[in-house]
């Protein structure tokens, strides 16, 4: 079995966004940029399904700017065998990233999508369930454990009232919560070996998708900062406290 894993070049988590002077949007300038967290956890996934014997090639895809080349070779380094870059500058939003995929999809006709259930740039949280949309595929959301079972997949999903598992008949969409695995660093070996290994370089023209913004974004602004607390000495202290400040009449 084949397993499609997309991954996206998003501003490192360590990181504390900056906006821009004219309010139009991030910083990106100059900062550390990085593996969106939960797209390393559908490589470190599909790569342990490979260990287990379950699937046979993980292809790893990404569709961004130049240097979106960098999060590939790190998905190659960890364990993925080959790539495939979709080069475009334009801000693509979740819908055309869908399209994108699922001409992917057709030609590479893999058993599972493995993909973060959302970027921690946008967080937008809807890729996978539009490219399941656009397959007509079974899918499993935010997954905490995943087992292949021949041609099924068992997939242990958090929702509100605990855990749910539902079974998939592949191809299926799976895309990762944060308590699914620990993702692995990349050794120095694997580092060196995937500067070698094959990585196609496509644009949304060569599979159709027009990838012209439907949203336009006003405004960014950064969150309002939070006044300091207080201490109160009595219980009666702070009910008088708390009506003072209009939060019970």
């Amino acid at each position: 079995m084949k397993i499609l894993v997309p991954v996206k070049r998003v501003l490192d988590y360590n990181v504390k966004p900056r906006v821009k002077a004219d309010g139009t949007g991030v910083d990106l300038a100059n900062v550390k940029m990085s593996m969106n967290p939960f797209d390393e956890i559908a490589v470190e996934e599909a790569i342990r399904l490979k260990e287990k014997g379950a699937a046979t090639e993980i292809v790893a895809v990404s569709v961004g700017p130049a240097k979106a080349q960098e999060t590939l070779r790190t998905a190659l380094a960890m364990g993925a065998d080959r790539a495939i870059h979709v080069q475009t500058d334009d801000e693509v939003e979740p819908l055309a990233v869908a399209k994108i995929l699922k001409a992917i999809a057709d030609e590479e006709t893999p058993g599972l999508v493995i993909l973060g259930k959302q970027a921690i740039d946008d967080d937008s949280n809807q890729t996978g369930q539009m490219l399941a949309a656009l397959l007509n595929w079974g899918q499993g959301t935010f997954a905490s454990k995943v087992e292949v079972d021949g041609s099924s997949v068992n997939v242990t999903r958090e929702v509100d009232g605990g855990l749910e598992t539902v079974k998939l008949s592949t191809p299926a969409i799976v895309t990762t919560d944060l308590r699914l695995n620990e993702p692995r660093y990349a050794t120095l070996p694997n580092i060196m070996k995937a500067k070698s290994k094959p990585l196609a370089a496509k644009t949304p023209g060569d599979y159709g998708v027009d990838t012209a913004p439907r949203l336009t974004i006003t405004n960014v602004v950064e969150p309002a900062k939070r006044s300091a607390g207080i201490k109160v000495g009595s219980v009666d202290e702070l009910i008088a406290k708390i009506k003072e400040t209009g939060v019970i009449a």
